[in-house]
């Protein structure tokens, strides 16, 4: 009976304007509040985040030779650099320059060293000489971003004035060593260079903690110093803001040099010495990428966190390095000097590209776009590049790069010294007689001298047995050569006269880079870079 007058008077009442809006109110705040309810039941459940910007390490390998790595067969011991890689992208299709400048300077500029002024070989210790200043780099704009930035090791981006320094291009903190190579215990060099045997006497320091000298280092090896300064940068990093960290190994480049106990795994297994001793560095340099790895891990930035891993250029064979079975090594324009040992890694990626291998075309100019635009999320829009964004084509499955081609070098005074003025020398056109190659699709073009010198064909390593594949190592035109790089990554079958019109188009390709090329710029040595004249350690002179 209540119930039916309750009823009677419900129907009573909706007749009433008043009542019957303030119901519906009613009803309507109901549902919007169980829908709260219900949405953050499952935010809870799913554990969802504000995306947070991720932290960037990368690490760069010096003189990394494409055999040199466990996952591509070597006899070599790199357990940390395996796992890793194996839980997230190795990349085979991936490109770094012939040598150690170009490699870097493309790296923090994201543009072609025909653009910087940096095409021939790399700088010098006395050389007046860097980075163009004008130039935008991946830290300075990474900075812009809200990261923390902050760098450990080799520069060799050029240091003859303040402006040139890695303090100065955008890092917060810098330890490490200007110039290309030193003793791995001393962290000393000298100043010679072609033209300039003066130099040979100018035996200083070469080792900064920010902008000073570092001292009280000598005795400790290179790989340990390093390590432990990135290892102090992680753990004192504010959480607050992303970090950004480029460590720069000196290993492996010589001189070849390492504590004993990393030879020693490879007394019955590697009869050269060269090799034996270049073993043990990259173990070295494997065991400092885990023990940095760890300290991620325990200070709880790891599940956050982008790890790159890439070779500046291939590996010297006649200093321990290997990149069999692809040709030649460093200095080369062969893929044994550009095809780089190369992956991507961490907790941010996602499961389904975790553990894969991934072939699309890359190249170290890209990292510039591709850690600022596509990690990141800054618009680099009026920013000249020659880099691509390709971070869809590693972090998601199935997607291409936007990259098809690559312009791997035009060097117009390859093999000769030259000097030049601050002004650089003006770039003449583009001829099949000068040093230069060009990947098109599945194409490569190489024209004038490849860096015969160097490492001209297919060396394996030193005790394996394998004699190399008996195949000419000159064509009778001698300076073009053309290969299906794809079906032919060896480069053992010359195309270049059965397919005149794919050597045409790559030509005509070269033709119109080179009419975009700055000055070559390669000053002579500045007798007032000795670091007697200064603070007794190499370092700014002007």
């Amino acid at each position: 009976m209540l119930f039916l007058k309750w009823g009677a008077e419900f129907k009573v009442r909706m007749r009433s304007p008043s009542f019957k809006k303030n119901f519906y109110r009613s009803i309507l705040l109901a549902v919007v509040l169980i829908a709260v309810f219900f949405v953050r039941r499952i935010h809870a459940r799913l554990k969802l985040k504000v995306p947070k910007k991720p932290n960037i390490i990368f690490i760069l390998a010096d003189d990394y030779g494409y055999n040199d790595i466990g996952y591509h067969g070597s006899e070599i011991l790199t357990p940390n650099l395996d796992k890793l890689s194996a839980q997230g992208v190795r990349l085979e299709n991936y490109y770094v320059q012939p040598i150690c400048t170009p490699t870097r300077s493309q790296l923090m500029s994201g543009r072609y060293q025909i653009h910087t002024g940096l095409q021939h070989t790399y700088i010098q210790t006395p050389q007046p000489h860097c980075l163009p200043v004008s130039l935008p780099t991946l830290p300075e704009k990474l900075k812009q971003a809200g990261y923390s930035t902050h760098m450990v090791g080799k520069w060799h981006l050029g240091f003859y004035k303040k402006d040139c320094l890695p303090t100065r291009r955008g890092f917060d903190s810098y330890f490490g060593f200007l110039s290309g190579s030193e003793n791995y215990y001393s962290h000393e060099r000298d100043g010679g260079m072609p033209g300039f045997d003066q130099g040979k006497q100018w035996v200083a320091l070469d080792f900064r903690d920010n902008e000073k000298p570092a001292t009280g280092y000598q005795g400790v090896y290179s790989t340990f110093i390093m390590a432990d300064k990135v290892q102090k940068v992680i753990k004192n990093h504010n959480k607050a803001k992303p970090l950004f960290l480029y460590l720069a190994f000196q290993a492996v480049h010589g001189p070849l040099e390492v504590p004993k106990q990393y030879t020693d795994p490879y007394e019955k297994v590697i009869k050269d010495e060269m090799r034996k001793t270049y073993a043990g560095m990259t173990t070295c340099m494997d065991e400092a990428v885990g023990n940095i790895t760890q300290v991620l891990q325990s200070t709880g930035l790891w599940e956050n966190t982008l790890l790159i891993f890439s070779a500046d250029n291939g590996g010297r064979v006649d200093l321990g390095g290997n990149n069999w079975p692809l040709r030649g090594g460093k200095t080369t324009i062969w893929e044994g000097g550009v095809r780089g040992v190369g992956f991507v890694t961490g907790p941010v990626l996602s499961d389904d590209v975790r553990g894969t291998v991934n072939k699309e075309m890359i190249h170290v100019s890209d990292w510039f776009p591709t850690l600022v635009t596509g990690v990141a999320g800054m618009d680099l829009t009026g920013t000249k590049l020659d880099g691509f964004n390709v971070w869809d084509a590693i972090a998601r499955k199935g997607r291409t790069s936007p990259r098809r081609e690559i312009l791997h070098d035009i060097d117009p005074f390859f093999g000769r010294t030259i000097f030049t003025n601050e002004s650089g020398i003006p770039c003449t056109d583009y001829n099949t007689s000068m040093h230069a190659a060009i990947r098109y699709g599945d194409w490569k073009l190489i024209t004038g001298d490849p860096g015969f010198e160097f490492a001209p064909g297919w060396i394996p390593t030193p005790d394996s047995g394998i004699n190399p594949p008996s195949v000419p190592i000159k064509p009778l035109n001698d300076t073009i050569w053309l290969f299906n790089i794809t079906a032919d990554p060896n480069e053992y079958n010359d195309l270049s006269s059965k397919h005149p019109e794919v050597v045409e188009e790559l030509v005509s390709k070269l033709k119109a880079y080179q009419k975009t090329a700055v000055p070559v710029v390669w000053p002579p040595a500045d007798e007032r870079a000795n670091p007697a004249l200064g603070d007794g350690a190499w370092g700014p002179w002007l």
